[in-house]
Parts: C-alpha cells; sequence; structure tokens
C-alpha cells in the first residue's frame, strides 16, 4: 500500500479552475493512460496548505499545483511547513492569468501537455525564497511593479491576462510616488547598500513577473542565489527613457538599474511599502529575504531554462 500511494499523484486544483472542460479531459485521458492521479479542489484560503499536509500524511509521491502564481505559492508554503524528508515533489499546471513561474520554467500553457509532463518528469532539487513568516519560489516584487500588479481588476486580468499588467502599468505610472529606502545585500565582493527613492525592487528566484516581465532574465532556481534588480525613480520624460533603455540592457548597471547576485538581502522604507511574493500582496516597512538552497524538489523538464543545468536530474525514489 505504501509503495502505491507514493507512486500517486494529488493534483490540488484551484476551485476557479475546476470547471473548465480541458482541465477535466486531461485528468480522464491521463487517468485512462494508467496513471494514479487524484484530484482536491480548494474552496477557502488555507485549503492547499491543509491538502499538502494530507498529501505528506498519506505517502503521497507528487503534488502537482492547479492554478495560477498564487496557488503554487500557497502550495510551496504548505511544503516548506513540513519536515524536508515529508515534502513531496512539486509540479504546476498552470491555470491562472499570468503563470509567470511557468512560463519561466518553460512549461506547456495547455492542461494536458502540461499536466502529462508534470506527472512524467523527475524531480529536480530547487531553492526557495524566505522571507518574514513567508516563503516563494519565483519573485518577491515591489514598488511599481506591485503595485500595477496589486490593482489590476480581476475582470481585466480574465479578459487580458498577461497583458492586463501592462495596460494598468501605462495608467499609473505617471502617477507613481516613489518609495524611499535603503537596499543592503552581501556577496562575493563584500558588502553593498544603495538608498535612494525606487522606482522598481525584484528579488528573483525565477525569471518574470507582472504578467511576464523578464526582471531577472538569468536567474536559475537551483543556484542558491538571488538576482536582484534595483531600479530608481525618475524625474523626467528623458529619465525615464533611459531607464527603459537600462531595462533592456540586464543585468548591465547604469545609472537608474543596479543588478545583484545574492543570497541574502534586506530592505528598510520611510513607509508601508508594496510587495508581491509570487503575485501575492503585502504592504511592509522593512524586510530581509534569504535563500533555502535545494529546499524542494520540482517536476520540471531538464531542459528548463531556469535549470542552471541540463544534465540528468536524479529520479526520484517513489
Amino acid at each position: 500500500m505504501a509503495d502505491s500511494m507514493a507512486r500517486t499523484t494529488r493534483l490540488i486544483l484551484n476551485g476557479k479552475s475546476s470547471q473548465i472542460p480541458e482541465v477535466r479531459d486531461a485528468v480522464e485521458a491521463l487517468r485512462r493512460e494508467g496513471h494514479e492521479l487524484q484530484v482536491r479542489v480548494t474552496w477557502e484560503a488555507g485549503d492547499s496548505v491543509r491538502f499538502v499536509h494530507g498529501a505528506s500524511r498519506d505517502g503521497i509521491g507528487r503534488v502537482i499545483a492547479g492554478g495560477g502564481d498564487g496557488s503554487v505559492n500557497e502550495i510551496v508554503n504548505g511544503l516548506m511547513q513540513l519536515d524536508e524528508a515529508r515534502r513531496p515533489s512539486l509540479g504546476v499546471l498552470p491555470l491562472g492569468s499570468a503563470n509567470d513561474f511557468a512560463h519561466g520554467l518553460g512549461l506547456p500553457m495547455e492542461p494536458l501537455p502540461a499536466l502529462r509532463g508534470a506527472l512524467s518528469a523527475s524531480s529536480r532539487a530547487v531553492d526557495v525564497g524566505h522571507l518574514g513568516d513567508d516563503y516563494f519560489i519565483n519573485m518577491a516584487s515591489g514598488g511599481f511593479g506591485a503595485e500595477v500588479t496589486t490593482s489590476t481588476p480581476r475582470a481585466l486580468k480574465r479578459v487580458l491576462g498577461g497583458g492586463a499588467y501592462a495596460l494598468m502599468g501605462m495608467f499609473k505610472v505617471w502617477h507613481y510616488r516613489p518609495y524611499s529606502g535603503r537596499v543592503r545585500w552581501s556577496d562575493g565582493n563584500g558588502e553593498g547598500e544603495i538608498e535612494s527613492p525606487l522606482f522598481l525592487l525584484a528579488i528573483g528566484n525565477g525569471s518574470q513577473a507582472g504578467g511576464g516581465q523578464e526582471l531577472a532574465p538569468d536567474a536559475k532556481v537551483d543556484d542558491g542565489l538571488f538576482d536582484v534588480l534595483i531600479v530608481r525613480h525618475f524625474s523626467s520624460m528623458s529619465e525615464m527613457r533611459q531607464l527603459m533603455a537600462e531595462l533592456e540592457r540586464i543585468p548591465e548597471n547604469g545609472d537608474f538599474v543596479h543588478t545583484v547576485r545574492t543570497s541574502r538581502v534586506s530592505f528598510r522604507a520611510d513607509g508601508a511599502f508594496p510587495l508581491n511574493l509570487d503575485g501575492e500582496p503585502r504592504y511592509l516597512r522593512e524586510f530581509e529575504a534569504t535563500l533555502m538552497p535545494r529546499a524542494i524538489r520540482l517536476l520540471v523538464p531538464a531542459s528548463s531554462p531556469l535549470l542552471s543545468s541540463t544534465s540528468s536530474a536524479r529520479a526520484e525514489m517513489a
């Protein structure tokens, strides 16, 4: 019985996605192919964590997050509450409006190939970010990007997908109020610090956020380092054009854009700073983000652009 449960996969499906015909068809097709696939549907906040803990108690070897970036984030937090030896491997079935983490991983966006890939992939040990009482696997982004993501109406997200964030950004940029603060980090060259009004701060384990914006294009989820992007505020149209040009050349540094690779970064603001952890909003005056190396096992193709090596992964023993 224990071996059977270890081979079983449990799909934790966001309740909003449970009635999508393509998802139901994919589950039924894969069961007909012989996959042991169970489904749990979330109804309210906290269900995903409860389902993750239940999967661990039942000896389930794999869980799949069916939903958007927020669904993945909640399941990652549930996994990190478990002892490392009891954490099931994690797969992703992208069903959200942006799916930034899944896009960064290079996963299929259609339910059947995405679900089949999660069921067949070997697991890779990947890093997880830790910030306060929370964990994140993709990116913590603050400032302008966080304001856009938080203020984008759900209806607009459904209609435009990731393009909704770009549209909201166009409306908000001229009314944006910069946040004065101090970013500190340590790396191979010692300690570093920037104190300035900020337009954007992004702490990337993954590569993109905000509906497809590549804020950390060279990030890897298994290299033990954050890719941090610090963008100073602009005060004129010409400075904005320069800032945009510098963003096109990430990870090069310029007058407005600075990049750092580190496993620990802290921030202190003059007031409440908008911050999104994998798209989940927070308002914090100060925080410290640390990277927990190889904390969970991720079901992902060996060719994923977010892996630091394409060498063959150690297959799951389950």
